[in-house]
């Protein structure tokens, strides 16, 4: 693993416990800590007969937008998790969310996935139809329920920029160049090629989970029973779309997620420039990320796929 890996917050499940009664009572049993995920720890637990999970992160920004995530959903038929419970202890950042029943959709074959498509692609389609029309702005929510930025191209300059925050994420993250396996050559490169499309994504402004992929869609085997995780921002729909496809590989989800539409690509104008555009900005932003954890094989299989887009 690099040394630049991401390392989890450790939360005793003593802490945890204290927690929970202080959002739900006394009561909680069966606490579990779930193995898995990339940035949280997570404990699963019991009260009161309903399950939930409580999520720890160091990260100073995780979590603040989860009941704000949860009314806007609330009533538009998205198994997303309600939150009961959020604030900040010591250095991390806690959720509290009742537990979604079911077990990641990368578990199931290629064929039990493929028949669940339908129910998938309404959900995101409700995701993208929420009436956002009393916000404003683009990227990341924030606590008021508009985006982080006026445009679309600002967010990607600010989410790319040198500076970041003292103790996100992506603080001093230009070192991976040094430290980690990311080629500056190859991260410039598909970098100004995601300038280059910016221009068709930046006028789209649609709520997105922002983080689509089989590991955060849960499922009974028959059909989805939750969708968890977001990274809740505003843009361009096909941000989602491509981030399933490029998880999903070799199930054509583009193709298909069109056809759900009733939609023929070339009746979506710049459709192809857009999707471009939305491979771009998730790619790019993959390729750090899989350098940052250490992830060599996704990392280049990402590398080979953005080289070969255009």
């Amino acid at each position: 693993m690099a040394e630049t890996a991401f390392k989890k917050i450790e939360m005793p499940a003593c802490e945890a416990e204290k927690l929970i009664r202080l959002h739900l009572g006394e009561g909680a049993s069966e606490l579990e800590l779930l193995t898995g995920g990339n940035l949280s720890t997570v404990y699963a637990f019991t009260h009161q007969n309903r399950g939930y999970v409580a999520k720890f992160s160091p990260l100073p920004d995780d979590y603040k937008v989860e009941k704000l995530v949860s009314g806007f959903l609330e009533g538009r038929h998205v198994p997303y998790p309600a939150c009961v419970g959020q604030s900040t202890y010591g250095a991390a950042q806690y959720v509290i969310q009742e537990r979604m029943g079911g077990k990641p959709l990368a578990s199931y074959s290629a064929e039990e996935k493929r028949r669940q498509f339908p129910q998938l692609f309404r959900i995101l389609s409700q995701i993208h139809s929420t009436d956002i029309s009393g916000t404003r702005g683009f990227g990341w929510l924030t606590a008021s329920g508009d985006g982080a930025y006026g445009s679309w191209e600002d967010y990607v300059a600010a989410m790319f920029g040198e500076e970041q925050e003292r103790g996100s994420f992506w603080h001093d993250w230009m070192r991976l160049f040094k430290t980690s396996c990311l080629e500056k050559d190859v991260f410039e490169e598909c970098y100004n090629r995601l300038l280059a499309y910016l221009p068709y994504n930046a006028p789209h402004r649609h709520l997105l989970h922002g983080d689509v992929h089989a590991w955060n869609l849960l499922s009974d085997g028959t059909g989805i029973t939750g969708i968890v995780d977001g990274n809740f921002l505003y843009g361009d729909i096909w941000v989602d779309v491509v981030n399933l496809d490029r998880h999903l590989a070799q199930m054509n989800v583009v193709e298909a997620y069109l056809n759900s539409l009733g939609a023929a690509a070339d009746e979506i104008p710049h459709f192809r420039e857009r999707l471009k555009g939305a491979y771009y900005f998730k790619g790019v932003d993959a390729l750090r990320f899989y350098a940052k954890m250490g992830y060599r094989q996704a990392y280049e299989g990402t590398r080979q796929f953005l080289l070969g887009l255009d």
